[in-house]
């Protein structure tokens, strides 16, 4: 199926009239931001920009698509021939996969004509406002574990398309592996898993299944030890490994409580070094509660490919400048600024991040301690040369992380870890909507 029909019909129905009345190829700047950070939620993670970017290269019409929208009465023959030879030609810019974004953060720019670039907008918003709504939630969870590594497994939790994205997402923000085989051949995410419930149940007894997952994957494995009864199940694990097992895995119960229950019994059994993986609905916060038990590794999954209550991170796509002249909504509560923005974040000489600049308008140079947020992605419909991995992206939001405030990082609902300050280009009043 054509990439093109990834978009809402009203897409097309705008290029058509704009085609009619010949603005369609007015120069115009479209911007991503989220009017405010969702509930609870102190700081945002931009994830997906890579998948928008290869998805935009590859978004065309084909002759099938074409006959299907023009059977459909949703195309004209003009809007069909514009679609037919339809490559995006202009470029575009945005603050690197794995940054740190806060309320009006412009995170994508996108310039070009009307048609090219508003054709964009569902495409678009689909990858960010999953990707970086995942993000965000994994980096929270991340944080929460303080260096612990988490395994993601939500696979069957959400379509099979979006867990590939999510485990890809989760990855970004700090996550260790992920459950997922197509996110590990698409995206080189390590993968991570042993053996379900089912493959205990399937034998005779617990120390049969256990003894034929130790003689196919050898003693360094994980034996989930919870089907039965726990204590049982650890002193079959150990009977069958020996001291030198791997991990227990506890999928159930209460977790800290049993977690320091198990960790003396393995160390009584003689098994010091047997890891303890935790898993079971899992979210930022039952990983908090976790910090001070005997826990070594952590498996989440719901709370991942759902962004942790957080479905969107509610980017917006907004138009904000018509052939060099800024525009901008009026609408209750839905205000945008207009003109092309350029951004700064201000930083203490400690490196602790102060403030988000949105410059409306021509942008000062940067001052001592502010850094220019968004960078080149796409000139002419071109990827530039250079654009970060993603374990590049997973790096650079360890490094963003740590400039934040340390009242940034609680998980507590509060104010965005740093505020936004809107300002015309020279100017250090706050910009209004035009």
């Amino acid at each position: 199926m054509s990439s093109g029909l990834n978009t809402d019909r009203y897409e097309l129905t705008m290029i058509g009239s704009a085609l009619r009345d010949g603005t369609a190829d007015r120069p115009c700047v479209f911007e991503v931001f989220a009017r405010r950070l969702p509930e609870g939620r102190r700081y945002g993670v931009v994830g997906g920009t890579a998948r928008v970017l290869d998805e935009i290269a590859e978004f065309t019409f084909d002759q099938d698509t074409l006959e299907f929208l023009r059977a459909g009465d949703v195309i004209d023959d003009a809007t069909a021939d514009y679609l037919s030879e339809y490559r995006f030609g202009g470029d575009i810019d945005g603050y690197p996969e794995g940054e740190l974004y806060f309320p009006l953060s412009p995170i994508l720019t996108v310039s070009g004509t009307f048609a090219e670039a508003v054709i964009l907008e569902t495409l678009v918003l689909s990858i960010l406002n999953h990707d970086s709504a995942v993000a965000s939630a994994a980096a929270r969870m991340v944080s929460a574990a303080g260096g612990r590594p988490i395994i993601e497994m939500g696979s069957r939790r959400t379509h099979e398309q979006a867990a590939v994205a999510a485990a890809r997402a989760a990855y970004l923000a700090g996550f260790a592996s992920t459950s997922n085989l197509a996110a590990s051949r698409s995206y080189g995410v390590p993968t991570a898993g042993t053996a379900a419930h089912a493959f205990v149940l399937l034998h005779d007894s617990e120390a049969a299944a256990f003894q034929a997952q130790v003689d196919s994957l050898g003693t360094g494995t994980t034996l989930l030890v919870d089907t039965y009864d726990i204590a049982r199940g650890i002193e079959h694990a150990v009977s069958v490994s020996g001291t030198g097992l791997g991990a227990i895995r506890i999928d159930s119960g209460e977790l800290g409580i049993t977690a320091r229950h198990a960790r003396e019994q393995l160390d009584r059994l003689g098994a010091t070094g047997t890891s303890i993986v935790v898993s079971g609905d899992l979210d930022e916060f039952a990983i908090a509660a976790l910090a001070a038990a005997p826990v070594d590794a952590y498996g989440a999954g719901t709370a991942v490919v759902t962004g942790s209550g957080a479905p969107t991170a509610g980017f917006v796509y907004k138009l904000v400048e018509v052939d060099g002249r800024p525009v901008a909504k009026r609408s209750e509560h839905k205000e945008s600024h207009g003109g092309r923005k350029t951004v700064l974040r201000a930083h203490k000489p400690s490196g602790t991040a102060l403030e988000e600049i949105v410059v409306s308008g021509t942008a000062p140079e940067p001052g001592e301690g502010e850094r220019p947020m968004q960078r080149p992605f796409m000139r002419g419909g071109v990827p530039v040369d250079g654009l970060p991995t993603l374990a590049e992206s997973r790096q650079h939001l360890r490094a963003a992380t740590v400039t934040l405030p340390w009242d940034g990082l609680k998980l507590s609902r509060g104010e965005p870890a740093i505020p936004t300050r809107v300002v015309r280009g020279g100017a250090s009043g706050p910009d209004q909507p035009r």
